[in-house]
């Protein structure tokens, strides 16, 4: 198993770990077990994340990390809107 598939399969298993929670969280609006701060530092650190898989041309960290990003940056503003 070579380097990359590696990277895809550790991107695609702790993505998809974190997809059924978001879900839940964007389908039911509920935002009280969420940590505002913990929210704020998990979407800049994925920013952040993004940002080095692409200096460093790694297709499963940047394809990972957007849909993470995408999903805890809408948890975030509905964090920040509703409380």
């Amino acid at each position: 198993m070579s380097g990359h598939w590696l990277g895809f399969v550790a991107a695609t298993l702790t993505t998809a770990a974190f997809v059924p929670q978001a879900l839940k969280t964007l389908r039911s609006r509920d935002t009280r077990g969420v940590s505002l701060g913990m929210y704020v530092i998990f979407t800049v650190g994925l920013c952040f994340w993004l940002a080095y898989g692409i200096v460093l041309g790694s297709w499963p960290m940047i394809l990972s990390n957007i849909v993470t990003l995408v999903l805890a940056a809408l948890i975030l503003a509905l964090k920040i809107r509703h409380g």
